[in-house]
């Protein structure tokens, strides 16, 4: 493990003096200041944001230890995105890199950066004048995903004895939630494709169950991002609350606009980390 601190990279983008002026106003993720480093080729200008991170904390064996420690992965998140938020509100195009991008040396981090050099002009090209919106649609608590057994019952309650009656009113019971869920499923399918039109992009998340869903109610039945245009984000939002007017049991949250991680490919972290 070396003793020289490890450059921590927040993100790329093109080098403009508001951008600079930005990384003066923020800390990173171990309160260390930020800053641009350029790469040997100059134009069109291209730079990593960055910070001196100890190694006692980033080198690979230990930063493997942290990603287990959830308070301190939660304040790192919280670092990286602040970084990477500041860099956006100076009007910057920004391409957000992984969590705990790491290279040896500023060196190493500008050969990085000149040999993707056009890989990252291509994406800031793609990405410049967009932002991410997330899309969480939410089926209401008392609809649930229908059971495995749907066979149909017909059996009058009266007459039956109370285990039989029993066993109808369920499953009358499960034949209406069906029906809520088909309506809700539906009517999320309506929204996605209205989201889609108002977009450039999808990128569809695994929707988040458990621990991941947090307290929001309901189940979680679609979780997606979108890039879309600076100003079509207006338009974006009143056409998915449009969409999802009127229909009982379906709640939408749409979050952002944020810089567009789910749509950066990013390098590996470590990946230039080799002494």
């Amino acid at each position: 493990m070396s003793d020289t601190n490890l450059v921590y990279a927040y993100a790329v983008l093109r080098r403009t003096p508001e951008a600079a002026a930005a990384t003066a106003h923020v800390r990173g993720v171990a309160g260390e200041p930020v800053h641009l480093v350029d790469p040997a080729v100059t134009s069109p200008p291209l730079a990593f944001a960055v910070g001196h991170v100890p190694p006692a904390d980033y080198d690979e064996a230990p930063l493997q230890a942290h990603l287990d420690d959830l308070d301190w992965l939660e304040s790192t998140v919280r670092s990286h995105h602040a970084v990477v938020a500041a860099l956006v509100a100076s009007g910057a195009a920004v391409l957000p890199l992984r969590l705990a991008t790491v290279y040896r040396d500023e060196d190493t981090a500008r050969q990085a950066l000149d040999t993707r050099r056009g890989y990252f002009l291509s994406l800031l090209d793609r990405l410049t004048g967009h932002v991410e919106l997330g899309v969480k649609i939410y089926a209401a608590p008392d609809i649930t995903p229908p059971e495995a057994d749907t066979a149909p019952e017909q059996d009058p309650v009266t007459g039956l004895g109370v285990g039989r009656a029993y066993q109808v009113i369920r499953r009358r019971r499960q034949r209406r939630n069906e029906e809520a869920w088909r309506t809700v499923a539906e009517a999320a399918a309506r929204l996605t494709e209205t989201a889609g039109a108002l977009a450039v992009d999808r990128v569809t998340h695994t929707p988040e169950r458990g621990s991941l869903a947090g307290t929001a109610p309901g189940t979680n039945i679609g979780n997606d991002a979108y890039l879309v245009p600076k100003d079509r984000v207006t338009a974006f939002r009143t056409g998915i609350l449009t969409a999802a007017q009127g229909v009982s049991g379906l709640r939408v949250e749409i979050t952002g606009p944020w810089a567009p991680y789910s749509f950066a490919l990013q390098p590996e972290p470590h990946e230039e980390t080799a002494a």
